[in-house]
């Protein structure tokens, strides 16, 4: 089996707000001396893991990230008529394991007594949260609602010996694909099996700004023809360039060897990347797009981003056309003088009409 599958998609997006940063505006980065907008590749994961596309490809193989699983066991217990006094208890030692708990201070707890019960249940339950976010695969998940029907059962906390509920191996796709780290626990982290770049658009691209107002429906103009609200969001446009590497034997090995889930794993992440686009602001810019072009590559040879094509901006009336004729140009160059950088080579055109997904998925899986 070729060691690395390389992808590079680039994908049109019309006017959008994919990926924010903390003013709201479209996230960018400076390449090539030119300004160009930019989707983190944090938020790139969390839309295809969260997608109806891995959702239906890899149902029973994914995980969940969270901090409340505590709170989500002390729910549980309190369904089963297991007593708050317990149930904060039993879900403490469960938390606990699989990272540091958060703690109130001394002037909150004092504070409790005089909440009323809704809010100081809220309160406390923070306690019961963990201080880093943990990704939990479905057998631990199972692990730990086993284990909360067994002290339930029996009416006393956790033993030492039960507590023993990660797993080096999660069987969840995500997970092997993304990798973990578990600050507490480092013995059963995860080393991503995936590599993905922040897509960047090929062209120089500018944030502009929209302003707009919302009319009062109620409001028959005889006092107040004004707007009933006034706002302004930002936004751009362009074409994005993005890289992804897959180790497949690591995927395979972190996947306990189950080469069947391994090519579900690979084709659900292929389809999603091709098709899935981050939820930023689309209610308002309908920015839904899909990939106009794939190359897909596989071999052992050392993997290599393309993006150097793109150093220089792409300019004028066809710049999709221009992106693609770049993209291979770049990649025969670099074959002429490193030798072949891959062993097998498909490619998707969707600007001429050439090749399909499907044979992508195909290559990259054979």
């Amino acid at each position: 089996m070729d060691r690395f599958l390389q992808l590079h998609l680039l994908t049109a997006y019309p006017p959008s707000n994919l990926n924010r940063d903390d003013l709201g505006r479209p996230k960018t980065a400076v390449m090539g001396g030119a300004t160009r907008l930019r989707i983190s590749s944090q938020s790139l994961k969390r839309s295809w893991r969260t997608s109806d596309v891995f959702e239906s490809a890899l149902k029973g193989n994914i995980g969940t990230r969270t901090k409340e699983m505590g709170v989500k066991i002390y729910k549980t217990l309190i369904e089963k008529d297991v007593s708050h006094k317990k149930a904060m208890e039993w879900a403490g030692e469960i938390a606990a394991v699989f990272g540091k708990r958060k703690s109130l201070s001394k002037g909150d707890k004092d504070k409790l007594k005089d909440l009323p019960g809704e809010e100081r249940l809220k309160k406390e339950l923070v306690e019961l949260e963990i201080e880093q976010l943990a990704h939990f695969g479905p057998e631990e998940e199972k692990s730990i609602l086993n284990l909360v029907d067994e002290i339930t059962t029996r009416g006393e906390g956790s033993n030492q010996n039960e507590l023993q509920l990660l797993r080096a191996k999660s069987g969840a796709a995500d997970i092997a694909l993304f990798g973990r780290m578990l600050a507490s626990s480092p013995a059963f982290n995860m080393e991503a099996a995936a590599q993905v770049a922040h897509a960047v658009t090929v062209n120089k691209a500018a944030v502009e700004d929209d302003f707009f107002t919302a009319v009062d429906d109620l409001n028959v103009g005889e006092e107040d023809m004004g707007a009933g609200h006034m706002g302004e969001t930002e936004f751009g446009s362009g074409i994005f360039y993005l890289y992804i590497c897959l180790d497949r034997e690591l995927l395979l090995s972190n996947l306990d060897g189950d080469k069947i889930l391994a090519d579900k794993t690979i084709a659900a992440l292929i389809e999603s990347a091709a098709t899935v686009s981050p939820t930023g602001k689309q209610n308002s810019f309908a920015s839904r797009a899909r990939a106009s072009f794939i190359a897909c590559e596989t071999g052992n040879q050392q993997p290599r981003s393309l993006s150097v094509a793109f150093m220089e901006p792409v300019f004028g009336q066809q710049m999709l056309s221009e992106a693609i004729d770049r993209l291979q140009l770049t990649r025969e160059k670099m074959n002429k003088v490193y030798g072949d950088c891959a062993t097998k080579y498909c490619e998707m055109n969707a600007h001429n009409g050439e090749g399909s997904l499907q044979h992508i998925i195909q290559c990259a899986t054979e």
